[in-house]
């Protein structure tokens, strides 16, 4: 008779160890398994999803595309490397500019020293907001000088030229009206020259035929460069534009100027000596348009 085969501990141990290693190989490979599947199946349903979204919601495939395309409008936004155009439209129309034409009438004493004449005005600069603009401006004033002045010099003629670059804030007070009123007012460099003129004959030709003319010619002058400031207000009137939004408004204005001119005395270029008083203060009346 056999005797019964016992195992020792150690032999046991292994047997126990090789079962459960072959239980956890096979428990790991059903997980995988019924994983693998799920993701078929999902991948499967949401290819199914699409599908029925472009084929069956909408045959022309329209809202899919449309979809993209607000996908990569949001990146864009984003800083996903796409262009905002809205951003970029913003920034062009803060953008200001102006021009402007008219005529100036002197105020106070000037009118001893300088008579009217006329003006015109460009500008640009930038909206700050609806209501709120700040222009640069240049602009270019050409006054005749009153009779007795010119008279004390010897000569037959004369005027005052006048040009500046001023820096000058704007305040709509309406700026959603298409009738509005705004104030401005600003100040900066100014430069003045007052001339002395003689007519003198020239020759002129055209096309086959010459002939003799006169012209004023200057004979004599004095400068002076100093600041200047203004103020004022003005009417405006929105163009509606093409589509109800256009930006171009119409406007008149009128001005308050003051240009820290210096007291002259002086024998322009050997002429009769001429006296001017210090300050020239004028009132430019303007008719222009707006962006």
């Amino acid at each position: 008779m056999a005797s019964p085969v016992f195992l020792s501990l150690r032999q046991q141990l292994c047997l126990l160890s090789c079962a459960a290693l072959l239980a956890s190989v096979s428990a790991t490979a059903q997980s995988y398994s019924s994983a693998s599947s799920a993701e078929s199946s999902s991948a499967t349903e949401s290819s199914s999803n699409a599908y029925q979204l472009v084929a069956g919601d909408d045959p022309s495939g329209a809202t899919a595309l449309h979809a993209a395309a607000n996908a990569l409008g949001s990146d864009g936004a984003n800083g996903g490397g796409g262009q905002d155009y809205g951003s970029h439209h913003s920034h062009f129309g803060s953008l200001a500019f102006e021009a402007s034409g008219g005529a100036n009438a002197p105020a106070g004493a000037s009118s001893n020293y300088i008579t009217w004449g006329g003006n015109f005005t460009v500008g640009g600069g930038l909206h700050f907001s609806r209501g709120i603009s700040v222009l640069a401006e240049y602009q270019f004033i050409d006054d005749k000088l009153p009779g007795a002045i010119i008279a004390e010099t010897g000569a037959n003629g004369g005027n005052a030229h006048i040009w500046s670059l001023t820096l000058d804030p704007m305040i709509d007070l309406m700026p959603k009206k298409t009738n509005s009123v705004y104030v401005t007012g600003g100040g900066g460099f100014y430069r003045k020259v007052t001339n002395f003129t003689d007519p003198e004959e020239a020759e002129y030709c055209e096309y086959y035929y010459c002939g003799i003319t006169t012209e004023n010619v200057t004979v004599g002058h004095f400068s002076s460069n100093q600041g200047g400031w203004n103020v004022g207000a003005g009417y405006t009137h929105k163009v509606a534009g093409l589509s109800g939004d256009g930006r171009m408004k119409l406007f008149a204005e009128a001005r308050y100027l003051d240009v820290d001119t210096p007291a002259v005395v002086s024998s322009p270029n050997g002429l009769g000596t001429t006296t001017v008083a210090a300050s020239t203060k004028l009132i430019p009346i303007s008719l222009g348009v707006r962006w």
